[in-house]
C-alpha cells in the first residue's frame, strides 16, 4: 500500500515516514506543488497526506485539480485550525482534514478507516452476484462468471449506477466509445440478454422504452 506525503517540514515528515513505514506502508515524500504534480502525472498511488500550504501553492488546488478528478483518497494535514478551512477541505471532497500537532496514532486510524472504506467500495455485491470493479470480476456465489470483455463493461456501467437507469441511449454511446463500432437498439438488446443468461439473476430490471436499472435490495 502506497502513501503520498506531501509536507515541506522536513522535521514533520521524517518522524511520520518513520512511523508509516513501521505499518507496512510505502512511503513517497515530497515537499512542493511542482513535485508534487509531475509525481502525480507519472505515478499512482493509493491515499495522499496533503499538507495545505506549501512554499510554492496551495494544497487545495493540488486537491481540486490533480488529486480529485484522480478520485484519491486525500487527507489534508495544516497547522490552521481556522474553521472556514476545516470546511473548504471537507466540502472539496477530501476525505479527512487533521490539524497540527496530531496523533500518530489517531492518523493511522484515519488511514486504515479509508483504506478500508475503498476496498469495500471496490466491490459491489448485489444478491449472490459480487462485481469486483478493481479487478473487472463477476462472481455469482463466489464462483467467477465467464464473460466477454464488453459484457464486462456494460455490466459495470450498470453497477456502478446502483438504483439509476442507464438508457439505451448512454449503452450505445459507450458501446461506440469502447469499441468504435456503430450499433443499434437491437444490439443492446442481444448484450443484455446475453448478460442475464450468464448471470442467471434477475438483477436487471428493464425500464421499458427507456434503459435498465440495477437496484440494491
Amino acid at each position: 500500500m502506497e502513501i503520498l506525503l506531501v509536507e515541506d517540514s522536513n522535521m514533520v515528515a521524517k518522524g511520520l515516514i518513520y512511523s508509516l513505514e513501521q505499518n507496512g506502508y510505502k512511503i513517497n515524500h515530497k515537499t512542493t506543488k511542482k513535485d508534487t504534480i509531475e509525481f502525480l502525472e507519472k505515478e499512482k498511488t493509493d491515499l495522499i497526506i496533503l499538507d495545505i500550504s506549501l512554499p510554492d501553492g496551495n494544497g487545495f488546488e493540488i486537491y481540486e485539480k490533480e488529486i480529485k478528478p484522480k478520485k484519491i483518497p486525500t487527507i489534508f494535514l495544516t497547522a490552521k485550525d481556522e474553521e472556514d478551512d476545516i470546511v473548504q477541505g471537507l466540502e472539496s471532497g477530501a476525505d479527512d482534514y487533521m490539524t497540527k500537532p496530531f496523533s500518530t496514532r489517531e492518523l493511522l486510524a484515519r488511514i486504515n478507516k479509508i483504506l478500508l472504506k475503498e476496498k469495500r467500495n471496490s466491490i459491489i455485491e448485489i444478491d449472490n452476484i459480487k462485481f469486483n470493479t478493481d479487478k473487472m470480476v463477476v462472481y455469482k456465489n463466489n464462483e467467477e462468471i465467464s464473460l466477454t470483455s464488453l459484457e464486462l463493461k456494460i455490466l459495470h456501467l450498470l453497477f456502478i449506477n446502483l438504483n439509476k437507469v442507464v438508457t439505451r441511449k448512454d449503452i450505445i454511446e459507450k458501446i461506440w466509445e469502447w469499441t468504435g463500432n456503430d450499433v443499434n437498439d437491437n444490439t443492446v438488446t442481444v448484450y443484455l440478454k446475453r448478460i442475464r443468461e450468464k448471470i442467471e439473476n434477475d438483477i436487471i430490471y428493464t425500464v421499458k422504452g427507456i434503459g435498465y436499472r440495477i437496484d440494491e435490495k
